[in-house]
């Protein structure tokens, strides 16, 4: 399932996010894998200084394997659905696993990349 992640970087924590992220040790130890690291170089930064990402997590609840991960570094304002469940082909059953390599993801990404500015390239200037 797709969700959209709307967080703010905890104070004093911008420094060590952008060093996990550098040395690719966001997440470290979670079965998401790279997803975070993506994740990161997909998240937008809008006016008020919220990032936002588009987040692949198959958990029950929403990104119940992910959160203490993201919450290391980010206050998490919002995680809501993406788009409807119903359109989801693995929330429907038909086919499992379905948003690993799902269009959804590229068509929502690239709508959210149309919004703000980069929240990594605002992480680098900021530390």
């Amino acid at each position: 399932m797709r969700y959209l992640v709307r967080a703010k970087v905890k104070s004093g924590m911008a420094s060590p996010l952008l060093e996990a992220i550098n040395d690719q040790t966001l997440g470290r130890g979670s079965i998401a894998g790279d997803e975070y690291e993506h994740d990161m170089k997909t998240a937008r930064l809008n006016d008020r200084g919220e990032a936002h990402w588009v987040e692949t997590c198959f958990c029950d609840p929403p990104l119940a394997e992910e959160r203490p991960y993201w919450e290391k570094y980010f206050e998490l304002l919002s995680v809501k659905d993406a788009h409807a469940r119903r359109n989801c082909r693995h929330e429907n059953g038909s086919e499992p696993w379905a948003c690993c390599d799902c269009d959804c993801t590229a068509r929502l990404e690239e709508k959210l990349a149309k919004t703000g500015t980069s929240f990594l390239e605002a992480l680098r200037c900021e530390s």
